[in-house]
């Protein structure tokens, strides 16, 4: 996802985007949301697989995904 994107969505919670990379404004949207904020901080695996942010977290962090 595009950080316009990840940037809309944010401002339409309410969460401040200014001076937040990416990963922080998407840990920023899952805490908002009440989920885990675990966007680009495993390193080894993921098993959230109906999380909106799996692929791109992947891709980032290079790890194994879990179906």
């Amino acid at each position: 996802m595009k950080i316009q994107d990840i940037r809309a969505i944010a401002k339409k919670m309410g969460i401040k985007v200014e001076k937040l990379g990416k990963a922080e404004l998407i840990r920023s949207i899952q805490k908002a949301e009440g989920n885990l904020t675990c966007y680009a901080t495993s390193g080894h695996e993921c098993d959230q697989i109906n999380c909106i942010w799996r692929e791109d977290c992947i891709k980032e962090m290079g790890i194994t995904s879990r179906p």
